[in-house]
């Protein structure tokens, strides 16, 4: 029974040490105007982004949160307007689409490699057939969701997110509508270290 006690003490113990590296300033932050109503875990990137494709493409990171996450809680993402200059707002609109759809982990890939790997992705067409490649959808479907209420409202839902949070770069993660989570907080030894240091802060900030 002792070594029970013991284990369980020192278990807790190993919780409250991980726990208390998490700090205001360093791992988080806490934003200046909480934005009520927002998702509980969301975050914002840009297909445009180089820092966004590794976190996608080479950490994974987007992954490791969604499988952390608890079952009733969603990893939601925006896409912003202010990277790639008169497109922005296009692929914006494409990501709509994707969210109407429900085709966000087929396309994302496929884009972004197309945009900043192959350079496949050129122009409002070439995104156009990459993406009903990835989804498995006609050109009247695409059409369709494209011109649908639903996606623009989408689009508008976006735009307003990135405007409530005040957003000045991407990649970037909010949780509960009022903290930050910091990039360069996070311990970046190795990239299995930086990935769950990521969930960690995540989870923590979900129940703090």
């Amino acid at each position: 029974m002792k070594k029970v006690l013991f284990a369980l003490f020192g278990a807790m113990l190993a919780f409250g040490a991980s726990a208390a590296t998490f700090t205001e300033g360093k791992q988080y932050q806490v934003i200046e105007k909480p934005v009520n109503g927002a998702p509980k875990v969301v975050e914002f990137f840009s297909f445009f982004c180089p820092h966004c494709y590794e976190f996608e493409n080479t950490y994974k990171i987007n992954q490791a949160v969604e499988q952390g996450l608890p079952a009733n809680v969603k990893l939601t993402r925006y896409h912003v307007d202010f990277l790639g200059g008169d497109y922005g707002p296009i692929f914006t609109h494409a990501w709509a689409v994707a969210m109407a759809l429900g085709v966000e982990d087929k396309v994302m890939d496929p884009i972004f490699e197309g945009l900043q790997k192959s350079q496949t992705i050129k122009d409002q067409q070439s995104l156009k057939e990459a993406f009903i490649k990835a989804a498995g959808i006609t050109s009247e479907a695409y059409d369709s969701a494209w011109n649908s209420f639903a996606v623009k409202a989408l689009v508008s839902q976006q735009e307003k997110a990135a405007t409530d949070f005040n957003l000045s770069g991407v990649p970037a993660l909010f949780i509960n509508g009022k903290y930050q989570i910091n990039n360069a907080g996070l311990d970046t030894s190795s990239l299995p270290n930086f990935s769950a240091d990521y969930v960690n802060v995540t989870k923590f900030l979900l129940n703090k």
